[in-house]
This record gives C-alpha cells, structure tokens and sequence, in this order.
C-alpha cells in the first residue's frame, strides 16, 4: 500500500511539473530546457526516476528471488552503506564530470551491485538446502547471464570512452564492473560445484578442494585488477584512496584461501604418509584373517 501511494505520488508531482512546463513555454523544447534549468522541477524527476528504480527492483526480485530471507536483506542493506559511502568518495575525484548522466550511472551501478550480492547470497544457501528446486535452477542461470552480459557491456563501453574521450568518471564506472564480473564468474563457479554434489549420490569429498581453489582464483583476479586500476589512477590522475578499503579486504581474501590451499595440500599429504592405501596383499589377507574367524565362528557354534 505504501508503494502505491509513493507512486501515485510521484507521477502526480512529475505530470504537475510537466502540465506546468509546457503551460509557460507552449513548446516542446522550450519547456525541456525550462524543466532542466529548474532546480525544483529536476528534483522531482530524480524522485520519479528514483520511484522507477525501486518498482523495477521489486519486479526483478520477485521474478527471480521470489521471497528473500531476513539474512539476504540484511548482507544487502550492510552492503549498500559501504558501497554508497566507497562510491561517492571515488566520485569526488572527477567532480567535474557530475551531471544527470552521471546520478543514473551510479544508480545503475549500485542497483547492479545488489542483485549480484543477492545472486551470491542465494547461491551460498543452495549448500545449506537439501531441496532445490527447477525453478531455483531457471532463476540463477537466467540471472547470472543477465548480469554478467550487462558487466561485459559496461566494461566495453568505459574502455572504448576511455580510449575515445580520456579519462572521465567511465574509468572508476569500468573498473567497478570489472570487480562485479570477477563475482559473477565466482558465482557461476560455486553454483556449477553445487550442483554436480547434488547430483551424486555420496558426499563429493573434492567439492571443498574445488572450493578453495575457486576462491583462490577469484582473490588473484581481484588484486590484480585492483593493482592495475591504482596504477592506472596514479599515471592519469591522483592516488584513488577510495580503493584502499577494498584492496585491503581482497588481498586479505587472497592470503587466507592461499594459506587454506596450503594447508589443505599438506593435511592431504599428511594423511597419506600416515595412512597409506591397502596394498593388494594386505587386502588378501585381512580377507583370510575374516574367513579363518567366521569358520572358528561357526566351528564353535557347532
């Protein structure tokens, strides 16, 4: 009820705006110039925009999340301060390039952002349910392709403006979606381990090996492009200190899953050493130690 009369609201005040606009200038293009040079009239068509965003994240969640768990709301809502306060401190740096443009650039990117770590939530939960769903499987293969073909499009299109007009705000908007891909393909690799343990039979004992290695993988790619965005910055512009935080946080990931790889390889080493494998005789021979007792068994019986 409460969505509905904040849209109805919006649209009035957007449709009294333009009534208003086109009432003084009678012409098309006089009245958008007179709507763009508007202060309060630009404010209320942000809040329409706005009011649009959030229907069309209500819309996407529904088709494909469904009902999200108190958890999922949460990581979201923690989530999005950091990346609110990251992102407009890595705007201030091309201040010059704020613009409309620009506020529905980083709404995208934010509005992006949640549905990859609602993606990654939801596929962290496929471990912890014994019952999945095909509509589960349509959902997460139907929005790992929409987000990850959008990421590749966004990074595209920040390299060639970058190539094409020099550095602008593109550069912090391609690199934030090179960072949203490297989550999309750690995703696509967590759900495929998933799925194959739940459709065998046993426990997969790799799947926890594969795991690591896959967090390993994603750790190395993330440093990698944060180390090559900072040198970047400081060739062109300044040292980006809003890139502190999360280079700090992935090259704290990437040393602890190297240092799980590592000690995961020397438990298995260890075990092997301590336990070897049966050799084919010792195999015969517990089995003629169990036959001698079922016969002294069965012997004594009598």
């Amino acid at each position: 009820m409460r969505a509905i009369l904040v849209t109805l609201g919006s649209v009035l005040l957007t449709a009294s705006v333009i009534g208003n606009a086109y009432y003084q200038k009678k012409q098309f293009y006089p009245s958008v110039v007179y709507i763009t040079k508007s202060n309060s009239s630009m404010a209320v068509i942000y809040l329409q925009a706005f009011v649009f965003v959030l229907l069309m994240g209500k819309l996407m969640r529904k088709v494909f999340f469904g009902q999200l768990r108190a958890a999922e709301m949460e990581h979201l809502i923690e989530r999005s301060w950091y990346a609110v306060t990251e992102t407009c401190l890595a705007f201030t740096v091309f201040r010059d390039d704020l613009s409309p443009k620009f506020v529905a650039l980083f709404t995208l990117l934010l509005f992006l952002k949640c549905f990859h770590w609602l993606a990654e939530d939801r596929v962290d939960y496929m471990e912890r349910s014994p019952n999945i769903s095909l509509l589960f499987h349509v959902r997460v293969v139907s929005l790992l392709t929409l987000l990850g073909s959008l990421d590749i499009l966004f990074v595209n299109l920040a390299y060639y403006t970058t190539l094409t007009k020099g550095a602008s705000v593109q550069l912090v908007f391609g690199f934030e979606y090179a960072i949203l891909l490297t989550v999309v393909i750690n995703i696509l690799l967590k759900y495929s381990l998933h799925v194959i343990d739940h459709q065998t039979e046993n426990p997969w004992d790799n799947k926890a090996v594969y795991l690591l290695y896959a967090e390993l993988l994603i750790g190395f790619m993330k440093v990698v492009l944060y180390l090559t965005f900072i040198t970047i910055m400081m060739k062109i512009h300044t040292f980006p200190l809003f890139a502190i935080r999360p280079m700090y946080l992935s090259m704290r990931a990437f040393k602890k899953a190297l240092n799980d790889v590592i000690m995961s390889r020397r438990a298995i080493r260890n075990m092997n050493t301590l336990y070897p494998n049966a050799t084919p005789e010792e195999l015969a021979n517990a089995d003629n130690r169990r036959d001698d007792g079922q016969w002294k068994c069965q012997k004594v019986t009598m």
